[in-house]
């Protein structure tokens, strides 16, 4: 498999998907479960995602539609399509599979996932976090990671439009 096939082997549908984990689980690896719009890639993502895919052995990325990104970030939001955000995680070593999802939230794909971490920006407090519910009443760990000071899209987008 050449690293083109890689890269969309790894950009999966939920039905996709689905076989995967459950490989996975038969080999018994620790699966986390993130999410995010990841609209312009930066400094600030590669540090989190790294970090998630440190809480376990194999990293899933949730990824906002265009829909739902609009409706979440507004107008002009996206910048990048859906298809290029999963893409470009995708072709990340630490990320093991993208899955895009057209609610606001991904309370959904996380209950269908069952992931054994869920991970999420420290922002949040483990009583905002969308899934973590799911996630504890089945054991499994819900972690947050600090942001990397500096480092935001729309801090990316402001700095765009000011120059």
């Amino acid at each position: 498999m050449n690293s083109h096939d890689i890269l969309h082997s790894k950009v999966l549908d939920r039905q996709a998907l689905l076989p995967r984990l459950n490989t996975w689980r038969l080999r018994d690896q620790k699966i986390v479960f993130t999410n995010g719009c990841f609209d312009i890639l930066h400094l600030g993502h590669i540090d989190y995602l790294s970090k998630a895919a440190a809480a376990g052995n194999k990293l899933v990325v949730g990824v906002n539609s265009d829909a739902s990104n609009h409706r979440l970030k507004g107008p002009g939001r996206p910048i990048n399509d859906e298809r290029s955000r999963s893409l470009l995680l995708a072709a990340l070593f630490f990320v093991d599979a993208v899955c895009i999802f057209d609610e606001d939230t991904p309370y959904e794909l996380i209950k269908l996932l069952r992931p054994d971490v869920l991970v999420k920006g420290a922002d949040y407090t483990i009583e905002q976090i969308v899934g973590a519910d799911l996630v504890l009443s089945t054991g499994g760990e819900v972690k947050t990671i600090e942001f990397l000071e500096g480092y935001s899209t729309t801090a990316i987008e402001t700095k765009i439009r000011n120059s």
